[in-house]
């Protein structure tokens, strides 16, 4: 899982195996260790809640998503899923594979669609 933090916005992109540990344990999260006792989580959560909400404690960044929106994500061609908590907006998206270069982190990427149409490039 990925997470970019651009001025009011936290957006994640999960790979299949991500989205699919989601769908099923229903929690994927990952840690950045900036010291030996010093980690920053980011994790999200499904389950009952009505909507997309989000959180920080200090040393966690917690989205949590309701279960019926990740069950259609992870079951269709949907991209992601946007939404909005006060002023803070939150991406969640599959994490497509790289279409111009192959690169490590695009092992378990999902297949661009884009793959599929012609390009020219200007």
């Amino acid at each position: 899982m990925k997470l970019r933090l651009h001025e009011n916005t936290l957006r994640f992109r999960l790979s299949r195996v991500d989205l699919a540990k989601l769908a099923e344990t229903g929690s994927v999260e990952e840690t950045v260790a900036f010291a030996p006792d010093r980690n920053l989580i980011y994790r999200i959560e499904s389950g009952p809640a009505p909507e997309v909400s989000a959180s920080f404690d200090g040393a966690c960044i917690s989205v949590s998503v309701p279960a019926s929106a990740v069950e259609r994500w992870a079951a269709t061609d949907q991209t992601g899923i946007e939404a909005s908590a006060g002023t803070l907006n939150i991406l969640l998206e599959k994490d497509f594979r790289c279409l111009h270069h192959d690169a490590p982190e695009d092992d378990g990427a999902f297949p661009n669609p884009a793959r599929n149409h012609t390009h020219s490039e200007a």
